[in-house]
C-alpha cells in the first residue's frame, strides 16, 4: 500500500487501481480501468494517448475537477476521496495550477496580461496575495513577457497568450502544474519554445509538471512519457541518457536536428495484479490476432511472447 509517509515525500501523485465510469440514462462508459501511476515530486513528464484514451479524464481527476469512481488517488499527500468541498476548493487554488489548450478558457480578453495573472490570487487565502502585482510581474518576466504586461488579448500572438496562461497557472505557486494540450493551437517553433519554458520552470521553481497531449513530438522534450490506451497505462518511454546529454548541449534550432528514434526506450508496465498490457502496434507487428500468446523464457531469463502456433 502506497500510503506511508516516505511514499508521500517522494511522490507528488499516487494513483492506485483508479477507475472512472461516466453514466448516462442508457449507457456506461469506462474511461479509466484500474490505472496505476506514480509521479515523483519535481518531475516533468508527459501523458500521451489517442482521443478517448482516458488521459484528460486522469488530468481532471488530479486537478480535483472530477472524482474517481473507485480506487485511490493521492496528490501532494492529500487523499482526494476524503476532501470536503471547502478543502477541495482550497486544493484547486493552492496545490494545483492549470494551463488549458483554449486561450478563451485561460484568459479574459478585456484585461491586460498583468491583470489576468493577478486574478487567481484573489482566491488564495495565503497572506502573500497582498503582493499580487509584484508576483504577477515576476511571473510575466519569467515567461519572457516583461515588456507586454499591459497588452490585451488581441494584442498578443497565440504563443504569447499561452505564455500568459502559463504565468496564470503559476500565480499561486502551485506544487503541481497541469497542462492539457498546451501546444495544440500553436505552430512547431512556438511548441519548441513553450516546451523549453516548461523545462526552465521545472528546473528553476521545482514545480511538478504534468503535460497531457496527443502529440508524440513533445516526448522529445521530456525525460518520461506515459502512454495510456483504453483507460490503462500501456507503456512508458524513458529518455536515454546519451540522448539527454546531447539535448542538454544543444539549443534552439540545433535540437530539431536530433533524430527521435533513439530518444527513448519503451518499457512495458505491469499493474498491481502483475498483468501486462502490450501496445496495439506491437501486437499487430507480431501478427497476434487472438487472445493468446505462447510464452517462453530463454537461458538468460528473457521472457519471449510469440503468436500462437497453428495446429
Amino acid at each position: 500500500m502506497l500510503n506511508e509517509q516516505h511514499d508521500f515525500d517522494k511522490y507528488a501523485v499516487i494513483c492506485e487501481n483508479l477507475v472512472k465510469i461516466y453514466k448516462t440514462k442508457d449507457t456506461e462508459v469506462l474511461a479509466l480501468q484500474g490505472l496505476d501511476l506514480l509521479i515523483e515530486r519535481g518531475e516533468i513528464m508527459a501523458i500521451i494517448g489517442n482521443s478517448g484514451s482516458g488521459k484528460t479524464t486522469l488530468l481532471n481527476m488530479i486537478g480535483g475537477l472530477e472524482m474517481p469512481s473507485a480506487g485511490k488517488l493521492y496528490v501532494d499527500g492529500k487523499d482526494l476521496f476524503k476532501l470536503n468541498e471547502k478543502q477541495l476548493n482550497a486544493y484547486k487554488t493552492e496545490t494545483v495550477g492549470f494551463v488549458w489548450q483554449s486561450n478563451a478558457r485561460n484568459l479574459i480578453p478585456y484585461l491586460s496580461a498583468l491583470e489576468n495573472v493577478m486574478i487567481p490570487m484573489e482566491f488564495n487565502r495565503v497572506e502573500r496575495v497582498k503582493k499580487k502585482k509584484d508576483r504577477a510581474r515576476e511571473l510575466l518576466e519569467l515567461v519572457g513577457l516583461g515588456s507586454r504586461m499591459g497588452s490585451k488579448l488581441s494584442q498578443l500572438s497565440g504563443g504569447e497568450q499561452q505564455r500568459v496562461a502559463i504565468a496564470i497557472g503559476l500565480a499561486n505557486n502551485p506544487k503541481i502544474l497541469l497542462a492539457d494540450e498546451p501546444t495544440g493551437s500553436v505552430d512547431t517553433n512556438t511548441t519548441d519554445l513553450l516546451m523549453e519554458m516548461f523545462n526552465d520552470i521545472n528546473e528553476s521553481l521545482g514545480t511538478t509538471i504534468i503535460i497531457v497531449t496527443h502529440d508524440r513530438q513533445i516526448s522529445k522534450k521530456v525525460k518520461r512519457v506515459v502512454a495510456i490506451s483504453d483507460g490503462r497505462i500501456s507503456s512508458e518511454f524513458i529518455m536515454r541518457e546519451s540522448y539527454a546529454t546531447r539535448l542538454a548541449n544543444l539549443t534552439g534550432f540545433d535540437q530539431g536536428l536530433l533524430g527521435e528514434d533513439d530518444a527513448h526506450q519503451e518499457f512495458a508496465v505491469l499493474d498491481r495484479a502483475r498483468r501486462l498490457q502490450i501496445p496495439k502496434s506491437y501486437l499487430e507487428k507480431a501478427e497476434i490476432k487472438g487472445n493468446k500468446m505462447l510464452m517462453t523464457i530463454d537461458e538468460e531469463g528473457r521472457i519471449i511472447l510469440t503468436a500462437e502456433e497453428e495446429e
